[in-house]
């Protein structure tokens, strides 16, 4: 059973998902500010997080940077403003989605039931990846580079391994998406995506600004390069 760590404060919310989320077999410990969120965190290992943004003492995105610090859960988050900036910030924090409210309970309980079972599918996996420097241990979800332990988020680590499984192969921005996400999935595009790859490349690349692994192949969409 999948637990989910859930911290909004509007009580109508909590009450209506986390009815909806324990229907579908998910156990869910439920928090309505940063404090208590610290606390859950702090005592409970879960499978996901869904943080809304605006809470009484604080953010979301708080409590989404120091998860980052010592977790590779998948994160969602729960949030009324729907500009370009406040997503692609989220994003750039660490978080693997988002749902902006209001919403319909199908596309929200099909977001939660995506990521986990793509979550559950990466952990059970039990071979290493090795290439430009680059080592992935799909047991235990470790990366390095060159030896040195990479710290990356949920999003990252997928792409880097849908990457590496696929070696000097070109992958069109919608077969990435498709790999990613749900295909008929219409709430994640193309600007989401460039997001993760320039993230990805400010850890897998010496030189981001000339990136050497990950390559863009023009109108074409991306490619791991990987030399003779």
């Amino acid at each position: 059973m999948s637990k989910i760590f859930f911290v909004e404060d509007d009580l109508s919310l909590i009450s209506g998902l986390s009815f909806a989320l324990k229907k579908q077999g998910y156990e869910v410990d439920n928090a309505r500010t940063i404090d208590e969120a610290e606390k859950l965190w702090q005592n409970n290992k879960y499978d996901l997080a869904i943080l809304d943004i605006s809470l009484p003492d604080g953010s979301g995105y708080q409590l989404c940077e120091k998860i980052r610090l010592n977790s590779k859960i998948p994160i969602i988050f729960l949030t009324a403003a729907d500009e370009e900036t406040d997503i692609i910030m989220g994003l750039d924090m660490g978080a693997d989605d988002y749902i902006t409210k209001p919403f319909k309970l199908a596309v929200f309980l099909s977001k939660v039931n995506a990521i986990l079972r793509r979550s559950n599918d990466f952990n059970q996996k039990n071979t290493v990846l090795n290439s430009n420097g680059i080592s992935v241990n799909l047991l235990n979800g470790d990366v390095t580079k060159n030896g040195e332990t990479l710290n990356l988020t949920s999003g990252e680590y997928k792409l880097l391994c849908l990457f590496m499984e696929n070696p000097n192969i070109i992958l069109s921005q919608e077969q990435i998406l498709g790999k990613l996400w749900d295909s008929n999935n219409d709430f994640i595009d193309n600007s989401t995506l460039t997001v993760y790859i320039r993230r990805l490349r400010k850890k897998v690349e010496d030189d981001p600004s000339n990136p050497t692994n990950i390559v863009t192949v023009r109108r074409m969409g991306y490619k791991w390069n990987v030399g003779d």
